[in-house]
């Protein structure tokens, strides 16, 4: 398209027009000089339904809200102080992360063979997600080879990741959204009303933990 139709053009996403460009000199101009103009995000479904309507970081648009959120994370996650300052985190999840392949090896190695097939991909994510999690909200969670109810919320954690990048009729055409077209809308308000269980939960952990540090202080 892009011999066609040159460096830069325009194509119509059902009721919306989207900007194609195929250019780096361009798409460069676009993210650093008028980045602020292209910053906000649109108002897909997955943003509505498993995004607080929005309030999410990743799904907020451009404005106040969002200068403050990214403000938070720099200054509470993302500097050098605080990278440092939590850096026996990462480093006690990547042992504690080995000693759970180690004992899963023990565990099903057998006499003809010490090799054990374990999921690499699988094994990289859960190290990645409880390092975040120890470090927003103080825990961790099991690996995937223990529990139901481990195994359901990183479903649901799986399934909100490839619904965010999925196509979904309704964000071209909202006219059909009450068709739900491939049930997609359906399962995004089951994986959101599922996530959001688990983060009431921690929340509701956080306040009684604080309650009592403050009692006995």
């Amino acid at each position: 398209m892009a011999d066609k139709y040159g460096r830069i053009f325009s194509i119509k996403l059902g009721v919306h027009r989207a900007l194609v460009v195929n250019n780096w000199e361009i798409a460069k101009e676009f993210l650093t000089i008028n980045d602020k103009v292209f910053a906000t995000r649109s108002n897909l479904a997955c943003t509505e339904l498993m995004g607080y309507n929005r309030a999410m970081i990743d799904f907020a648009p451009y404005g106040h809200y969002w200068r403050q959120m990214r403000k938070i994370c720099i200054i509470e996650l993302l500097s050098n102080h605080r990278l440092n300052l939590l850096k026996h985190v990462r480093e006690s999840e990547v042992k504690t992360s080995l000693q759970q392949l180690y004992q899963l090896w023990n565990k099903k190695k057998s006499g003809k063979s010490d090799k054990v097939l374990v999921e690499m991909k699988r094994w990289f994510r859960d190290v990645t997600l409880n390092v975040i999690l120890r470090i927003v909200v103080g825990k961790r969670i099991p690996n995937s080879y223990e529990g139901v109810e481990t195994v359901k919320w990183k479903k649901s954690l799986d399934d909100l990741f490839e619904l965010s990048g999925k196509f979904i009729i309704s964000d071209a055409l909202p006219y059909l959204r009450w068709l739900d077209i491939g049930g997609d809308l359906k399962l995004m308000k089951k994986v959101g009303k599922d996530l959001d269980q688990v983060a009431e939960e921690w929340l509701r952990e956080h306040k009684e933990k604080r309650a009592e540090n403050e009692a006995n202080s």
